[in-house]
């Protein structure tokens, strides 16, 4: 287990190397605000608390070591968070997931899956007026096979097909693949073709209605068995309750996960 002050440090030392400017100090005198990369690295910090912001503002209170890998003497007020939370862009946390995914140790030998995360803290009301189709939200990982580190993600409240999603998270990182595992759910000839035109070998299960099929699916079977690994990481990204989401709209949750599995990638990469 990852200790919090060198899990701070790490948030830190990412969050700095993602900004043009990382020798500002984190609290600037006379400055009204933080700096960028203080923000980003306390938003990515409070997803490993798991608490709401009030607590975290006491949380973070109580931690001076913690503090000190910040260059902080106190916590931010939690309307602060709230506020970061809320204006740090989608494109920025991908970045910042791709080069976490790098530290991890990425391979090219990547598995894609998909599984459900509760929107419980969601309203009704809420749900029921952006018409929302699910109180679960389908997530979708691009995981590595060897080190665990996750490099894309992708979310859904609607019906959507394995196979397209599968389609657009592989263009998307495409020229990072060498091999590419999934089972018959994204079995599709057009997302085969197009892993094979970018160099990319497709461990895709075929749906077994023929005896083609089925012997295409027996000589694949001794490489595809690391397919299993994303579960692994979904159960990581789950546990000790992490499975609930506590944003209320739909892109606040989008960006809450995709700090969760920043913050996962920082941790394997520590282990």
């Amino acid at each position: 287990m990852v200790s919090l002050r060198r899990l701070a440090r790490m948030c830190r030392d990412l969050a700095k190397q993602h900004v043009d400017d990382p020798d500002v100090p984190a609290a600037p005198e006379g400055a009204d605000g933080y700096a960028e990369w203080a923000q980003i690295a306390l938003i990515l910090f409070r997803i490993e608390l798991e608490k709401s912001l009030r607590e975290t503002e006491d949380y973070l209170d109580e931690m001076p070591g913690v503090l000190a890998e910040f260059d902080l003497d106190e916590a931010p007020h939690y309307s602060s968070l709230c506020r970061w939370e809320q204006e740090y862009r989608m494109r920025e946390l991908r970045r910042l997931l791709r080069a976490s995914a790098e530290q991890a140790g990425w391979s090219g030998e990547a598995a894609i899956d998909a599984s459900g995360f509760q929107r419980d803290q969601t309203s009704h009301h809420y749900r029921d007026r952006a018409n929302y189709s699910f109180q679960s939200m389908k997530t979708t990982i691009l995981i590595d096979v060897h080190s665990l580190a996750i490099k894309d993600v992708h979310y859904t409240t609607k019906k959507a097909w394995d196979g397209h999603i599968g389609m657009q998270v592989f263009r998307r990182n495409a020229e990072d693949l060498c091999v590419m595992s999934a089972d018959a759910n994204y079995s599709w000839s057009d997302l085969r073709e197009e892993c094979r035109s970018e160099s990319t070998r497709p461990l895709i299960k075929h749906r077994e209605q023929t005896p083609l099929q089925k012997a295409h699916n027996a000589r694949m079977n001794e490489d595809y068995n690391q397919r299993w690994m994303s579960e692994t990481g979904f159960s990581q990204l789950k546990e000790d309750d992490g499975e609930k989401l506590r944003s209320r709209s739909w892109h606040g949750q989008f960006r809450e996960l995709t700090r969760k599995c920043i913050v996962h990638n920082l941790t394997q990469a520590a282990s």
